[in-house]
């Protein structure tokens, strides 16, 4: 009797050639469920409905389609159990040897704006993670496959074993069952908690070599079933990533994901931009990146927003650099970054979309808080000194933005849409002040200087006055707001308050 498998997927990428291959190559008979039984029976494949097979049609709306004995005492029934057997004959059950199911898209409809409670609702599937939970129980004697990118590791699995998946495949597949439905349900456990309850899962992808140091092992693991952010990626060349190469590719991304109606590059060093400029082309904004800091620029990650053309790909290769990223790469650019083959060169279309929530380990619990993804608006901001002209105004809310990923406490100077000194991490603000205008030198007469948080006291704006700073972004909210703005009227600098913190630990 010819092998039977079960398909039933939301997610239909690959499903058709799949099933072809089973029936021509390996002389499967299938069994298949609503919208996924219609698209093999229009590709020509021959299919039997669940119903028919079952004998029950499926009621509640497609609510109940797979829940019946004939599925699951076919998915269940142990082969070298002479009971189960006799059971599947006296119920006329034919073994099922495949079951190829994923699952209703939650996630993707809670993402989608102004969704209903009832919508969600309707999109947790039930009879898929049945067969799922059932088949990955009894691997023993059936494959399960999950994922699209599992078919043709399947297939290959039959051509080299004789048609038959060897059982540390189907162990493997049913561990990628059994986690699939724990991520699933997790979600739907997130959304209906109402923050009562976080859950954080997510399927590992691959192990890093270590992680912020040699002793400390580490690993990537891929939130969701659907590939987003850097686990969407494409590596086009270099070494394997590394833990801090995924640190600080993250954090460039935010940086970056702040410009997007001019080209913009930054280079990131642990995690604090050396450089970040704007230019008229991705090529000009990088060179300008690079020299605002070119000494810390060594051994960078490169975020671009702008495709990675010859003239950019040219630039990079003449210093050393861990990483670069951007939403493409050009094939001639392409060909220039290959003379330096260890550089890890990535293309992610979407460089603005990250996390909801950032999440951080404590002992004995974690913390958890919304993303900083405040979208910088000037026409809100007070001016408290000065009149800022449309062109300073447009530096401040450069320096503004490169400020919002700099440690805390952060300084940021900047002049023609460019980085000039970066203050990060100090104990004190005037230290991060002194840093931040030592490195702009006299490049600072004339700049624009951003704080992420409030002056306590008059001091750092007298320092940034005596080095030539004529105009300071910050937010305010200090008690002693007034003598700072005192300091800057009697000084004639510009200055605004945002209204709105960044600071960064």
């Amino acid at each position: 009797m010819a092998r039977l498998a079960l398909l039933s997927v939301s997610n239909k990428t690959g499903i058709i050639d799949l099933a072809r291959s089973l029936v021509e190559d390996f002389d499967f008979d299938l069994i298949s469920s609503g919208g996924t039984a219609q698209a093999l029976k229009d590709a020509g494949l021959p299919v039997t409905k669940v119903a028919d097979y079952t004998g029950s049609p499926e009621i509640l709306g497609g609510r109940v389609k797979t829940l019946h004995p004939r599925i699951h005492g076919g998915i269940l029934a142990r082969r070298d159990v002479p009971e189960d057997i006799t059971d599947l004959e006296n119920n006329q059950i034919r073994p099922i040897d495949l079951v190829v199911v994923n699952l209703y898209p939650f996630e993707e409809t809670i993402a989608k704006p102004g969704v209903t409670l009832s919508q969600a609702v309707e999109q947790i599937d039930i009879g898929g993670p049945a067969m799922l939970r059932a088949s990955s129980k009894n691997f023993a004697h059936l494959a399960v496959l999950c994922d699209p990118a599992q078919y043709e590791e399947y297939l290959q699995e039959l051509r080299q074993n004789n048609g038959e998946a060897s059982l540390e495949f189907r162990q493997k597949a049913a561990l990628k069952g059994f986690s699939h439905t724990a991520s699933y349900d997790q979600a739907i456990a997130s959304y209906l908690s109402e923050a009562q309850q976080y859950t954080l899962s997510g399927t590992q992808l691959q192990s890093l070599r270590y992680g912020e140091n040699p002793h400390q092992p580490a690993t990537w693991y891929q939130t969701g079933t659907t590939p987003t952010g850097w686990t969407a990626a494409t590596k086009l060349q270099g070494k394997e990533l590394s833990y801090n190469n995924l640190v600080d590719l993250e954090a460039a991304r935010r940086i970056i994901a702040e410009f997007t109606d001019t080209p913009a590059a930054t280079i990131i060093k642990h995690t604090n931009p050396c450089g970040t400029a704007l230019g008229s082309s991705i090529s000009e904004a990088y060179q300008k990146a690079f020299n605002a800091d070119s000494t810390s620029a060594f051994g960078g990650i490169v975020a671009l927003n702008r495709p990675i053309d010859a003239a950019t790909a040219s630039e990079l290769t003449k210093t050393f650099l861990e990483c670069v990223v951007a939403p493409s790469c050009d094939p001639e650019a392409q060909e220039i970054l290959s003379k330096k083959s260890n550089v890890r060169v990535l293309t992610l279309p979407d460089l603005s979309s990250g996390p909801k929530d950032t999440v951080k380990a404590i002992a004995g619990g974690f913390l958890v808080q919304a993303s900083d993804d405040v979208i910088a608006d000037s026409s809100q901001w007070q001016i408290v000194s000065g009149q800022p002209t449309p062109d300073e105004l447009a530096e401040l809310l450069f320096a503004w933005k490169v400020c919002k990923h700099v440690k805390s406490n952060a300084i940021v100077v900047t002049s023609d849409r460019t980085t000039l000194g970066v203050g990060a991490g100090q104990m004190n603000r005037v230290g991060s002040v002194k840093i931040a205008l030592e490195q702009a030198g006299d490049k600072a007469k004339g700049a624009s200087l951003a704080s992420d948080g409030f002056f306590p006291f008059d001091d750092s704006v007298k320092t940034a006055a005596a080095a030539g700073i004529t105009a300071i972004v910050q937010p305010g909210g200090s008690l002693r707001d007034k003598d700072s703005i005192i300091a800057a009227n009697e000084l004639g600098l510009v200055m605004v308050l945002t209204g709105v913190r960044h600071f960064l630990h």
